[in-house]
Formats: structure tokens, sequence, C-alpha cells
């Protein structure tokens, strides 16, 4: 029986050869009908023999492109109406109003690194785009970061300066072609071109490859434009251009991201498993974090000093493959002086970079926004987002339903933010640390985009109680037009992991950072939570300490070691481990004691610094969580023993306890030194975890566990926490598709929201 049906569908679906699979679906089914894209996704007409259109309707999820993701499909049954034959008509937009239609329901794909054919193709002397650095289709290619707006047509994107060849053109139309409506399409004769010019702007004359790859081998440094903005590349073998970069960005001491042109060559330096090796070839290609192996001396010490683990991503662009091609490693870190933003365009590249690198390899393709890598890693038998970015956002997570459209401004550091319609959580990319006036003009903008991208009116700001943060600043600008509501920074990390997991009920949550504001106005981080996305009640936390001086001990941690030692040991024991402080100790512990700039703190990063800051030889760190860092890198499992705490009632709450902790990690910086002071302590902390975690099962009968917090990025923690409890019966959960640092803090807080919304 013949019969005719429409089909909506939804989700990543636009951009990603969805018409095309469309087409030819309905060709080899012998279908009659049409498809185009509109603000809602895709819609489908189809019209033939009942069986074959519920067939056409099964295929169309199973064999989906690689890069769709169907989120929903709508059908309903029409009138046959006799027309023949098949077509992809053209896009719709604009035709719809807040008032009377939905939401649109289309995603955008996040960029994604070059497929299997555009990697043959870019090898192929006898293919027409051999060595071309632009090579796409679509399945691969970029996407979030040259969209200016929907639908995704080529009109809508930074490749509109671009008219199409003949030769392109018919690709483009060609519905069995893989470039089918495939929106940055290009060639060598209208796509975008390499240039390399030196620091001053002057382009030299030559193949643009060849003259950065030998700047490259003349030990300069190049800054690289690349998909969601410049990267800074060096040769990672030649220490002494290694050491000249870290002294032009002054970026001390954190590690630099490599990229290694294959997994043979990743080998050659680094041990990975398989979760690893997939995760490096992925399509999403983020840097990972892998350890040394033996052979990895042929790379600078500068990379990663001191650090068993290095970040090393592969080739995502045409243009990474023809600059790798004569390099084993190259450095490749974000293009930026440190604690800035990522540069992305092209006016301010020069004047920025130009002081860092010593040429420049770019093009002509504008990047509507900026994106920068992210990282990952595998930890705990599951893959880790440390920063959700290029290659996931603006990817959607799933969410619970929600009763308004609202946006969640997330936290100060680490910061992203998301906007929330129905049940997706639109996160945006990494957009940094807010404490400067470029990453807070970034975050401006960028919200403006994705309410214009996604067409979110949000009715509800969500934002963090500190009421400094710049985020809560934005919010509270926005408060004559918009209702806010405040959500507690570690019951927003509970929520995020709750939500991400879809746990049911309550659980216990082990939420250990540097620093979040808490309800009594002090400073918290080292918190066991009990509850949910809609409540919380705070079960314990560590005693409270003195933060000399604010913020300051936070890049000073002998600050902290001053105040843990003065509140364990009193204060007349201070002058004998004077060398750990400095100059003025004394003048800054007698402003402690006048309640000048000394917050108090239970913060367990706090406690990180101030126990590495007890064994350091340096008084001061250069990045965040540096000291944290170096103390988990001590560790030596060959020496036996662990401190301990005490967990002590104190009334409604357990109060636990560190004095005795830092009396004795006193006694083996004398005696047994920092590897002894860093294993004891950390296995100080997995005992604390099963003995808390018993207390709060004992008397609220849960055993289910949230981990969340910066501290959790603590890759040994992370893994000797979760096998403890669970080999103790608790079913352990900690963020993977978030981070578990301050980048999961918007999701928790919408998550927190939809919560109390639903009970209202």
């Amino acid at each position: 029986m013949r019969t005719r049906f429409a089909l909506k569908v939804s989700g990543i679906v636009q951009g990603v050869g969805f018409r095309p699979f469309v087409y030819a679906l309905a060709k080899s089914l012998c279908l009659d009908g049409w498809v185009f894209n509109n603000d809602e996704g895709v819609s489908i007409e189809i019209e033939g023999e009942q069986a074959d259109c519920n067939l056409f309707s099964r295929r169309l999820v199973a064999e989906a492109p690689m890069l769709a993701r169907v989120t929903n499909i709508s059908r309903s049954l029409l009138t046959p109406s006799g027309e023949q034959g098949f077509s992809i008509r053209a896009s719709e937009s604009g035709k719809r109003s807040f008032k009377i239609l939905p939401a649109p329901t289309t995603l955008i794909s996040p960029d994604m690194g070059i497929c299997g054919d555009c990697l043959r193709e870019l090898c192929d002397p006898n293919d027409r785009r051999y060595r071309y650095a632009f090579i796409n289709c679509t399945n691969c290619g970029p996407r979030f970061t040259i969209i200016e707006a929907l639908p995704y047509d080529r009109a809508m994107t930074t490749m509109k300066s671009f008219p199409m060849c003949a030769d392109c053109a018919k690709e483009y139309i060609a519905p069995d072609n893989r470039r089918f409506h495939a929106q940055p399409n290009a060639c060598r004769v209208c796509g975008p071109s390499l240039s390399f010019c030196d620091n001053h702007g002057n382009v030299q004359s030559g193949d643009a490859i060849m003259l950065a790859q030998k700047a490259l081998f003349d030990g300069q440094v190049i800054a690289v434009k690349g998909l969601g903005g410049y990267h800074l590349v060096c040769d990672a073998t030649n220490d002494a251009t290694v050491r000249l970069l870290r002294r032009r960005k002054y970026r001390w001491d954190k590690p630099f991201a490599l990229m290694m042109p294959d997994l043979q060559r990743v080998a050659h330096c680094c041990n990975y498993n398989d979760q690893e090796a997939q995760l490096l070839s992925s399509q999403r290609r983020p840097i990972v974090l892998l350890r040394k192996s033996g052979d990895a001396g042929q790379l600078s010490p500068q990379i990663a000093p001191g650090n068993p683990r290095i970040g090393v991503m592969l080739p995502y662009t045409p243009l990474h493959y023809l600059l790798m091609e004569r390099f084993d490693a190259l450095v490749m870190t974000s293009g930026n002086y440190s604690d800035e933003p990522i540069v992305y365009k092209d006016s301010e590249a020069l004047a920025i970079l130009g002081k860092i690198a010593d040429g420049f390899l770019t093009h002509n393709r504008e990047i509507f926004r900026r994106c920068d890598d992210s990282v990952a890693c595998f930890a705990a038998g599951k893959t880790r987002l440390l920063r959700r970015s290029r290659g996931w956002a603006p990817e959607p997570l799933a969410i619970a339903g929600s009763p308004k459209q609202l946006l969640a401004v997330g936290g100060e550091q680490k910061n992203t933010f998301c906007l929330v319609r129905d049940q997706q959580a639109f996160l945006s990319q990494h957009i940094g640390d807010l404490d400067n006036i470029v990453t807070l003009k970034s975050f401006e903008n960028e919200i403006g985009y994705f309410k214009q991208m996604f067409e979110i009116e949000p009715q509800l700001i969500v934002h963090d109680l500190h009421p400094e943060y710049l985020s809560s600043k934005y919010a509270q600008q926005q408060e004559r037009q918009l209702p806010l509501l405040g959500v507690q920074h570690h019951h927003a990390h509970l929520a995020a992991v709750v939500s991400e997991h879809n746990i049911s009920g309550e659980a216990i949550g082990l939420i250990f950072d540097g620093t979040g504001y808490g309800e009594d106005g002090c400073l918290w981080g080292g918190e066991v939570l009990i509850g949910d996305c809609l409540n919380y009640s705070r079960f314990a936390h560590l005693d409270y300490v003195p933060l000399p001086g604010g913020e300051a001990a936070i890049k000073q941690p002998w600050r902290m070691a001053l105040s843990y030692i003065a509140a364990a040991c009193g204060e007349s024991k201070m002058d004998r481990y004077a060398h750990l402080f400095g100059d003025g100790y004394r003048l800054l512990w007698h402003s402690v004691g006048q309640g000048i700039n000394a917050p108090l703190s239970s913060g367990m990063g706090r406690l990180f610094d101030g126990v590495a800051a007890l064994c350091a030889d340096k008084l001061t760190v250069n990045y965040e969580g540096q000291a944290a860092v170096e103390l988990e890198l001590a560790i030596n499992n060959n020496i036996e023993g662990a401190y301990g705490f005490t967990i002590e009632k104190s009334g409604e709450k357990y109060l636990i306890g560190w004095h005795q902790l830092i009396r004795d990690a006193l006694i083996d910086v004398r005696t047994a030194g920092r590897a002894a002071v860093a294993t004891r302590f950390h296995r100080a902390i997995v005992n604390l975890c099963r003995e808390i975690c018993r207390l709060a099962r004992q008397q609220s009968g849960l055993d289910q566990v949230v981990l969340s917090g910066g501290v959790w990025q603590n890759i040994y923690l992370l893994e000797q926490v979760t096998s403890t409890l669970e080999e103790d019966g608790f079913s352990v959960y900690a963020g993977e598709q978030l981070p578990a640092n301050d980048g999961c803090i918007c999701y928790g807080q919408a998550a927190v929201a939809i919560a109390k919304m639903k009970e209202k």
C-alpha cells in the first residue's frame, strides 16, 4: 500500500552530510519526496510502499553519517501526492516566531579532525587537492569556529568570501559526492591560501609550509593559525628554543603540549594503553596526558620540567599534517601570553604574538570564534575531560527538562557558561580565567553568540554566590531584566556529577578544591556534602585556617605553610621554620592576627599547598595548582605509612582535623624527605575518604559517592580513592564529559536551578 510520511529530524544534522545520506537512502528504496534544512533541523517527506517507508525510518538513525547525532525524529502520516522522484530542496530560514513556533532544534557540529578520505587525497600526487592545506568534506573539518548564524549554509560562515570554482561547485551539488553541501568545500583554485611572514608582517616569497619548516629547523618560534586560534610552535627536541619560548611567553614551569605525527612516533616517547590510543586517534583529537617512556630523552626536558606526564595530540588539520612531515615532535601551545586568552584574530596576532614568534604561518580564512584545544586523560577506568573545548563544544549535554530557558554563567576560574533549553545544556568552549578584561569580553561576546545561534532567550540567570566573581557581577548587571538565582559553589560541583550520570536520590559528595564561597562567608573547599541537585547539607569539612593575604596565598604557598604551622605547632614555633617563609613573615602574621585580609579557609587545595610548601625549595608558584602537582609527582609507592586525620563531631556536622598531620609531616621533612611527605600525605587523603564515607553511610544509608572539584585532577588520588571506595561497596562517580575543575560549575548551576524550579 502506497503511503506518505513527513519526518522532522533534530540534532547535529546540518553540515555533516545528512541530506545526501537521506537522498541516497530514499533512492535506494525507490521512495519519492524531498529533504531540506530549516531552523529546526532537517525536514523530510517520503512516499512509497509502507514497508519501504518503515525501513527508511529505521535506517535513518542506524546508518546516519559519522558526524551526525540524531536526538529526535517525529513522524506524521500524510496523504500520498503521487509525485515522482526524490530531491534536495533549498534551505529554509527566518520563518519562525518565538511566540508561534518552538525554538530551533538544529545542533552545530564541533570542529572535527581530518577524515581518512581527505587525508588520502592530501597525500595523493594525482589528486587535485594534493597538499592543499584546507581539504575537508561533510565528514570532517571546521564547523563551530566558522559559523556566524544558522541555518548552516556557506553564506552564514566565514567561507562566504570564497566563491566556489566550477569543479568545487560540481561536487557541492552532486548528491552522490561526499562534498555535497559541504559548506567549507574549496580547493587551491578558489579557497583559502597559506602565507608565511616575519614578525613585522612582511610576507615571504616561496612555499609557506617549507618556509615554516625551515624556520623551525633554524631554531625559531613560529605562530601557526589553526581552527580556533593561533598556536606557538617550535621544535620539541631543540632545548634552547623551548627555553626561549618559555622566556618569551612568561610560562616558566607549566608543561607545554606536543603534537606528534602518528601513534608510532608517540610510542617512542610515551606509554599508552588501548583507550588512550583510541582517544588520541579519535576525530575529536584532544590533547591526551600520557606517561613518558624511557625514550623521551630526545625531547627537551623543558617540555614538562620534572613531570612524568606530557600532553600529546595528533595532527587534526591538513595544515598540521603538512607541517609535521619533517618532525617527530613539535611544541604546540596556545598562542598567547600566560593567563591570557588564545589569540584568534589576524588583526591582533602580530601585535600580541609578534614579540614571542619570529614568524607566522597563517591563512586568509577568518576564525569567527576562539576555541582552545581540549585536554583529556584516562584515569580510574574512564576517559576524563580536563578541558572541554575543540571537538566537543558546542555539542549539548543532556539535562533534566527545564521549565524555563536559562543561562548559567559559571565561576571565575576555568570559566565556561551554558544555556539551557528543554533537555539540552549548550556548554560553551573553555573561556578561561575571568581575571583580565580580554577574557571577560570574550565571555560576554560568546554568551551573545550562543543566544543568537540557538535562539535562546534566558528567563533566569544562575550564578555563583561569590559576590566578587566577574561572572556573578555580569549576572547582577542583568538583574533589571531577568531574575537571578545564586548557587553555592560546591553544591554546583555535586550537582554537575549527579546530573551528568543521572544519579537517582542523594549522594555523598567529596567536593575538594581550593576555594569556593561558603554560605557562612568563609572560603570552603574540603567539603563532604550529602545531597542532590535540589538540596545539600554539609556533613563534614576540613578545619578552618586563615588564608594570609587572601588570594596572594594561592601563588605563594609558603603563606599556607605559615598558617598551618602556627595552628598545629603554635605561633612560638614559627621562627624554627623561618627558612620556609622568606622575609616579612612576621609582619604578615601580625596582619592575620588583626584580621586584615585573612579569610578563613577549609580548602583541600590549600592544604595541598601548605603541605607541599613544607618540603619545597621555592616560595612561589607560576601556575595554578603547581604546588599540588609537584607534590603528586614526588610520590614513591615503595615508601610505607600514612599520616592521619581526626574526625570529631562539631554541632550538627563533623570537623576534620589536620593538626597532627602537619606535625608528623614536619618531622618527615627533616628525617625522611619530600617523597615520604608526599606519599604519606596522599595515603592520608585516601584513608580519610574511606573513613568519612563509611561514617556518612552509617548515618544516612547512602552508598553513592560523587567526586568533584579541582583536587580530583590528581590522577593518583582519583584512582586510589575510587578503587578503595569501590572495594568498600560504594558506587563512585566523577566527571567524564565534564571536567572535575570549575569547568563543570555552569552545568551544575543549571541542574540546581532546574530542580528548584520544578519543586516550585
